[in-house]
């Protein structure tokens, strides 16, 4: 395929996608789904699940092999400019008026899917060759099934938080600092998974170390640099083109550092856009990229994601059996421990069953780690499809959840309750 086939048939893609996103959005909406459970269902639909049911080689011709690279790093560098975004918005103060609480719900959101997770894995073992692949050690499987009970949908549930109005409230602050903190435990995870498999243990303590003092130099570096750009801002009342190239440069460099670290781009951007010093400075960027990052970029990564979905492959009975008891267990570990953190540290009924609901949803980010999961050779095509579902089931129920603890009237940040020490 020449560039010029390539950035023609690009287009068409970007049409179909955008296209479907919005026609399934209008029946998402409709079921009281967010549009970014529209754009989740989209890539499953025009992929091999659904598009390629029906007509492959239409399906084969519209997203061939040499073009979903091209597909992929549009959508990344979406994604990073949309966890940014988010970080933009991100309330330091009100995380530490709700550190206590966060910590508790981001812990127990850890370790009790963990366990529930090694137990399901130490349960698939009994039909060897069936879920793991043979070079994979019972601790690789029980660690890697853990870590994958553990991740939270973090971009999502960012922008459902955007989409509801919660970014400045304690629901949506509390509910953010245990994601981040929770699916950055599970990268570490995976990382001892990885290590091991490749025979090293310096590739997870790289990624763990990485983590933290990555973490702790753009936190305590980058508001100081910051400063004297974020003082024009203000004196001038406008972001300049250079200056917007300044944020763009240090975007993509903190993106790049986290993904070599081992945790992902996305909690690059996001840090980094925590650590930019609030004003005017975050007021023009934002208003220089929302629309199109939201539009069309963000879409993209959705839809690739749901492009590399096989759900056919959940063929048996035995099968559904286990998609039934991971489900189970992925509800139970993630969903109900939260909410019972939040209610045990002071949390009204309200929003621990907000939290409890948010934290449940695993989303792309699941998807994420299982495709990595897969390609290095750790689990089946078996395994890798019931934990599609799952993904996609527990973030189903994410909206109406929240929708049905709060009304359609109570998104307002004065509405929910205000932040606690």
């Amino acid at each position: 395929m020449t560039p010029a086939e390539l950035s023609a048939l690009f287009l068409v893609q970007l049409v179909a996608i955008l296209g479907m996103c919005r026609l399934i959005g209008i029946v998402a909406r409709r079921c009281g789904q967010p549009q970014v459970m529209a754009e989740m269902l989209a890539g499953v639909v025009l992929g091999p699940s659904v598009f390629g049911q029906f007509a492959p080689a239409w399906q084969s011709a519209l997203f061939p092999p040499e073009t979903k690279p091209v597909l992929y790093c549009v959508s990344q560098l979406g994604l990073a400019l949309y966890m940014f975004l988010v970080g933009l918005e991100f309330r330091i103060e009100l995380f530490r008026a709700q550190f206590r609480r966060a910590a508790a719900v981001s812990i127990t959101g850890m370790v009790v899917p963990f366990v529930c997770g090694a137990l399901v894995a130490a349960w698939l073992l009994q039909s060897p060759g069936q879920f793991f692949t043979p070079s994979v050690t019972n601790t690789q499987a029980m660690i890697f099934l853990g870590s994958a009970m553990c991740i939270t949908a973090f971009p999502m549930l960012a922008r459902l938080i955007v989409e509801r109005q919660l970014t400045g409230t304690a629901l949506g602050t509390l509910t953010l600092a245990a994601g981040a903190l929770d699916d950055v435990a599970a990268w570490c995870l995976l990382a001892i998974v990885l290590a091991g498999s490749d025979g090293s243990s310096l590739a997870a303590v790289w990624t763990i170390a990485g983590g933290v003092i990555y973490t702790a130099v753009t936190l305590g570096f980058i508001p100081l640099a910051l400063k004297p750009l974020s003082r024009t801002v203000e004196q001038t009342g406008r972001l300049t083109s250079g200056q917007f190239a300044v944020l763009l440069i240090l975007l993509l460099l903190s993106a790049w550092t986290s993904d070599a670290i081992g945790i992902h781009a996305v909690f690059g951007a996001f840090i980094l856009g925590c650590a930019v010093p609030r004003g005017r400075i975050v007021q023009e960027f934002t208003r220089k990229v929302e629309a199109l990052v939201g539009t069309l970029l963000v879409p993209l990564f959705f839809a690739y994601s749901g492009l590399h979905t096989r759900l056919d492959l959940i063929a048996t009975p035995s099968l559904w059996l286990v998609g039934a008891v991971v489900l189970l267990a992925a509800c139970l570990g993630k969903g109900v421990a939260c909410w019972a953190a939040a209610r045990l540290t002071g949390a009204d009924s309200a929003t621990a069953l907000a939290v409890g609901a948010l934290m449940n949803a695993r989303g792309m980010m699941e998807l994420i780690l299982l495709n990595i999961a897969r390609e290095r050779g750790l689990i089946t095509l078996e395994l890798f499809a019931i934990m599609v579902v799952m993904a996609l089931a527990t973030t189903l129920l994410a909206s109406p959840a929240l929708e049905w603890v709060y009304g359609r009237h109570t998104r307002a940040a004065g509405e929910l309750e205000p932040a606690a020490g």
